[in-house]
């Protein structure tokens, strides 16, 4: 899953065993890390579904699932056998026309190298498209009895006079269709292209449209090229202005390299605590209360992947530290600070001002 659209990052790492200095025996091992928080990943919405709801499903060669569920429940390291491997990651299932349903996601095909390493991003983007109408009042005075629809090879959606949602469809063809009376009449055919939100003007031909009309050239429908857009995918990081404010929080993969930044917000999980400089807990009872562990998942238990913080006294550390509010384990936190390079032998954020929970 968390989250805002510039952007979503997956990254996918294999170690190889002959950077290890092991013999290889035909196996490698999949790290994924997948980040937190980003930007819409389209102008069409303004919530993304949090990444930890994403799911992932990995296949093998011969189309054996290696792994299919939350990414939340994803375990942060597999290993597998030389080969190539189907890594497929989606916000939602999406086969059907839907209103107000955005699919995000990717797919790719990586291979793993007999006792190699590879590294591997996959970028997620909206993989559907959407239609939104603007329908005139003269055209509902023309047709007072007619009814639009929106209409692909995958079903058709009626479209309401005083809709206002976007209508999603697998990339492809769609049609604007009028029916009345029983009879259907194909106004528009267009093909839509993946993240492409079209809106189109409905209105008739009296009304000095100058889109295409059917063919008694009663109707007329045109693009609105003020409210069209065709989303881009960024990549995460791509900003500086990242963590001015805690709905553009850093994530915990950012904010490990941008050691010097202050007074800005982080975004993740806490995780564990009790650090020293080589080892963290993250199962409780735990004896610390000046510092905690963030991790990009509530489910990290890798130190290295996350971002130490430290507790200054007062308020804060009485309403954060696990040891007198054990229930924190797992939560989703935002945090006002300043990255240092190293805290307890990672990076780390402190002199912690603020922070809030969702």
């Amino acid at each position: 899953m968390n989250m805002k659209l510039r952007s979503c990052l997956l990254l996918l790492c294999l170690a190889g065993c002959e950077m290890l200095g092991i013999r290889s025996d035909g196996s490698g091992e999949i790290r994924i890390a997948f980040t937190e928080e980003y930007d819409a990943l389209t102008r069409s919405v303004n919530e993304i579904p949090d990444t930890s709801e994403f799911r992932i499903s990995i296949t093998d060669p011969k189309g054996k699932v290696v792994y299919d569920g939350l990414y939340g429940d994803c375990p942060e390291s597999m290993q597998v056998g030389s080969g190539s491997y189907n890594i497929k990651v989606v916000s939602a299932e999406f086969e059907k026309p839907a209103f107000s349903m955005p699919q995000y996601g990717d797919e790719q095909c990586v291979v793993v190298p007999d006792g190699g390493a590879v590294d591997v991003s996959l970028v997620c983007r909206q993989m559907n498209s959407g239609v939104r109408l603007n329908i005139g009042k003269e055209f509902l005075t023309e047709c007072p009895g007619g009814v639009l629809f929106l209409k692909s090879d995958q079903g058709k959606l009626m479209y309401g006079y005083s809709e206002k949602r976007i209508a999603y469809f697998l990339p492809g063809q769609v049609s604007l269709v009028l029916s009345t009376g029983g009879k259907d009449e194909t106004l528009m055919t267009r093909t839509l292209l993946a993240q492409e939100i079209l809106s189109l003007k409905v209105n008739v031909a009296s009304s000095g449209g100058s889109g295409t009309m059917d063919k008694s050239g009663r109707i007329s429908v045109a693009v609105d090229t003020v409210r069209n857009w065709i989303s881009d995918s960024y990549v995460i990081g791509g900003s500086n202005d990242k963590g001015t404010l805690a709905t553009d929080a850093m994530t915990v993969h950012q904010a490990r390299s941008a050691y010097g930044s202050k007074d800005v917000w982080v975004c993740g999980y806490i995780v564990g605590g009790d650090l020293t400089s080589s080892s963290a807990s993250f199962d409780g009872p735990f004896d610390s209360r000046s510092n905690l562990l963030l991790g990009p998942k509530s489910s990290t238990s890798d130190k290295d992947a996350c971002l130490s913080m430290q507790l200054p006294a007062g308020e804060l550390r009485e309403r954060l530290n696990l040891v007198d509010n054990p229930d924190m384990l797992g939560r989703k936190i935002y945090v006002r600070g300043d990255i240092v390079e190293a805290y307890y032998g990672i990076p780390g954020i402190k002199n912690v001002s603020d922070f809030q929970l969702p």
